[in-house]
């Protein structure tokens, strides 16, 4: 490895740790620098702004992900051919790779971490960011989602898919409470164990009846 890439990968693991820990609003450049035992000069010859800097801690992590989850998409859209994927082949593809990567190691809860908070900071840069680079990815899923439920409407997949990342979201970034609560019974780091629960609880929500549209509930009745 050269010096120059030792000194990027320095770079991008202190920043990803101090993001995940502090934040991006409440970790300064100065901080990372620091940190990493580099000087100003490194930060702009291989990133050029603090914004490029999450752009790359993101990307690093995420793309082997989007390649991954895309060929196992691949895969069980072949083997299904023209009747249509199943949807539990597609919610493991998309569910798969991010939980064994983020639960199976502490440097992937460090980014599951990173991800929890920029999720609750999100930023415009930071949704910016997943659109530019992951636009592609959530089309494809949609799409197939959308042929493995065709009587769903547009706007109710809409829903259930946003919801679907939201428990993907939870699991992956309060892990540690599951074990807590249940006084060691389950644990959310048993990807073995979690991933099949999983996909089997959202499946279970993809394929619900759709709520009557219109209809009001005794709140809005007034009773």
């Amino acid at each position: 490895m050269t010096l120059a890439v030792d000194t990027k990968q320095r770079i991008l693991d202190v920043a990803e740790r101090m993001f995940a820990d502090h934040g991006y609003a409440g970790s300064s450049l100065r901080s990372i620098i620091g940190e990493a035992d580099v000087n100003l000069a490194a930060i702009h010859y291989h990133f050029k702004s603090k914004e490029a800097l999450l752009e790359a801690v993101l990307v690093r992590r995420f793309q082997p992900l989007s390649e991954e989850r895309l060929a196992l998409l691949d895969r069980c859209e072949q083997e299904s051919g023209r009747k249509g994927p199943v949807l539990e082949d597609v919610l493991m593809a998309f569910f798969g790779p991010p939980m064994r990567m983020i639960l199976s190691s502490e440097e992937g809860r460090v980014f599951g971490k990173l991800v929890g908070r920029l999720h609750s900071e999100s930023g415009p840069f930071f949704v910016g960011i997943m659109k530019k680079h992951f636009g592609p990815l959530s089309q494809r899923f949609r799409a197939a989602l959308g042929r493995s439920l065709p009587e769903l409407e547009p706007d109710e997949l809409y829903w259930r898919i946003h919801f679907a990342i939201g428990v993907m979201a939870h699991t992956l970034i309060c892990w540690d409470r599951l074990e807590v609560l249940s006084d060691g019974l389950c644990r959310a780091t048993d990807v073995d164990a979690a991933l099949p629960r999983l996909v089997s609880f959202v499946s279970a929500g993809f394929r619900a009846p759709a709520p009557r549209k219109g209809r009001k509930t005794r709140s809005e009745n007034g009773s």
